[in-house]
């Protein structure tokens, strides 16, 4: 079972949550198997039933039979184009970082960094997703960028559900989603972030 704030009420412009009292830190191998359940639930292609927001930002979800072209057509290149429109110059033209990966489209959360994940009495909590079918280790390298997750996590994840090789490249690029949409959300203060990552996916 995920465990999520249960919906007390809803409406045309709003959603009323349960209030949780949420903790920082409990136990991280829950958390970790909760995810790998939540990424355990196929869908029957990559993307989702309408789009939805990434913080701010429309999320595009076409469905796609093409893990890459996913990827490429409604992460990255909408990012780069936003970029464009905000006075940004993103050198970025490369497409073969997912070439021959074709993972299973996995349930994932869309935005997992550890604001959006904590722990009551009961167990680890996560909320506020961004949610689509894709493959899971984009949520996984979604934990890494900013941080605030231990290694039991990781090594609990990986002893539930093992990453397929190459995962430790792919999530450079995984997670020039996400810095390239703090870049557009935020500021210029991501264009450093973001030009160090396009530099270590050009060292593959």
């Amino acid at each position: 079972m995920v465990r999520v704030p249960r919906i007390l009420d809803h409406g045309p412009d709003f959603i009323l949550l349960e209030q949780l009292d949420l903790k920082r830190n409990g136990d991280w191998g829950a958390l970790a198997q909760m995810l790998a359940n939540l990424h355990r639930t196929a869908g029957p292609r990559y993307g989702w039933h309408r789009d939805n927001f990434i913080g701010a930002t429309p999320q595009v979800n076409t469905w796609r039979d093409d893990w890459a072209t996913f990827f490429l057509e409604c992460r990255i290149q909408p990012q780069l184009a936003l970029a464009q429109k905000n006075g940004f110059s993103i050198p970025f033209s490369r497409n073969d970082f997912l070439d021959g990966h074709k993972p299973s489209a996995s349930l994932l959360h869309g935005d997992l960094w550890s604001g959006n994940a904590g722990f009551i009495d009961e167990g680890p909590v996560i909320f506020d997703p961004a949610v689509y079918y894709g493959d899971r280790e984009t949520d996984l390298a979604m934990t890494e960028l900013f941080g605030g997750f231990p290694p039991e996590f990781y090594s609990s994840y990986r002893k539930v559900y093992p990453l397929d090789a190459g995962y430790e490249q792919r999530k450079h690029f995984y997670n020039l989603y996400h810095l390239l949409n703090h870049l557009n959300i935020f500021g210029a203060g991501y264009l450093a972030q973001v030009q160090r990552t396009l530099g270590l996916l050009d060292a593959f």
